[in-house]
């Protein structure tokens, strides 16, 4: 790998993560066990919430959350177009229909008169993704979902730790997924947590992660355990592992100071791209704070005479890797012909993916890196200045 290569992202991993996954090896104990109990009380307590489950993955986390939710075939479930393909998935599962909707043009957040045009009396819940960080505007989510008695599963794939009104993003709705995958901001490889103040929701996804099996059945092996257990439903193998857990546990502690520092990056890129033309820097409503997994700026593609594709390309061979946050679900091929999805419906992400690029932002990132993708961005988008 070329040394001076600035990867897009690149996780935060100490001796403590390696030393805590030295320790389960020598346990003995790989799968789910003691220290996934441990993370799950952590976690919880860190968030607020009453209870939270965790599993191997989000989109098991939201598979189950709607199972629990009680989700069918023929129901509608309201997802926003700018997201990545798991959360309209994850409906398709029951054979209910994922209503894919645009978005707000300044957040790229699921937009509120989208999701009031878009209910029906099939409609049974709304999944709003924080994206990039930035909490959707819940009031508004949770007073419509009321008035129609449909449930919410809140997307925090990027939003740990986020605050919405001074609230922490799951502790909010009926059910919060967040997601452990390697490039998130808390990270265990693979992995999802489901955080509810619902009791009934969090037994069903408890049980359900694990075969559908009526009791602690990870203890079934151990001095504690009974061989004896019950499957109450067809469940899942979704469950957590303490080999995960073994990285969760050290990342929870700063994930505090992980934010910190992704904040400054962020707040750094905002001053450092302030005025310039040939960019739009994302834009943060004043009542909630974002998590800043990602750093979405939006290209001015009429103002200069390259697609991003070459810019991207440009940046790469001056050993800068961006991302792309994402291509719009109605975009993809089994969406749009199985649903019959057209561009016009959906005009903000549309017009919007074109131009979308996610600059690195993560912790252990240094200030010269830093300066350095501000300085190539605006050096390379001024070549090509119409």
């Amino acid at each position: 790998m070329n040394k001076d290569y600035l990867l897009f992202h690149r996780p935060f991993i100490s001796e403590e993560e390696i030393d805590e996954m030295v320790d389960t090896l020598r346990s003995g104990w790989l799968s789910m066990g003691p220290k996934t109990i441990k993370f799950e009380e952590e976690f919880n307590k860190y968030i607020g919430s009453q209870k939270s489950v965790a599993v191997n993955s989000w989109t098991a986390a939201g598979h189950l959350t709607l199972e629990a939710f009680g989700i069918e075939k023929g129901d509608e479930v309201i997802v926003p177009t700018m997201t990545f393909p798991a959360t309209a998935e994850i409906v398709c599962y029951f054979g209910a229909k994922p209503v894919i909707v645009d978005v707000d043009k300044d957040t790229l957040n699921i937009s509120i008169e989208e999701i009031e045009r878009a209910i029906t009396p099939k409609t049974k819940a709304i999944i709003p993704v924080h994206y990039g960080g930035q909490p959707c505007d819940l009031d508004e989510i949770q007073e419509i979902a009321k008035s129609y008695n449909i449930k919410v599963l809140e997307d925090a794939a990027h939003a740990l730790p986020a605050t919405y009104k001074g609230k922490k993003i799951g502790t909010i709705s009926d059910a919060t997924c967040f997601s452990f995958y390697a490039t998130k901001t808390l990270s265990t490889g693979e992995g999802g947590m489901i955080c509810t103040n619902n009791q009934e929701i969090a037994e069903r996804c408890a049980i359900m992660r694990l075969h559908g099996i009526n009791r602690d059945a990870w203890k079934r092996y151990s001095e504690a355990g009974s061989w004896y257990y019950e499957v109450v439903a067809p469940g899942y193998k979704y469950n957590f592992t303490d080999l995960q857990a073994s990285l969760g546990l050290p990342q929870l502690k700063k994930v505090d100071i992980m934010w910190e520092w992704r904040k400054k990056i962020a707040s750094r890129y905002l001053e450092g791209f302030k005025g310039f033309d040939l960019l739009t820097l994302p834009y943060i409503k004043n009542d909630r704070e974002s998590s800043w997994h990602l750093f979405p700026v939006r290209i001015n593609l009429e103002m200069i005479t390259k697609n991003r594709a070459q810019i991207i390309d440009e940046l790469k061979n001056h050993n800068i890797g961006v991302g792309v946050h994402f291509m719009p679900v109605h975009q993809h091929l089994y969406y749009s012909e199985t649903f019959n999805l057209d561009d016009k419906n959906y005009p903000v992400a549309s017009t919007t993916f074109p131009r979308l690029m996610s600059l690195p932002i993560y912790p252990g990132m240094n200030d010269n890196s830093v300066e350095k993708v501000i300085s190539t961005v605006i050096d390379i988008l001024n070549q090509h200045r119409r």
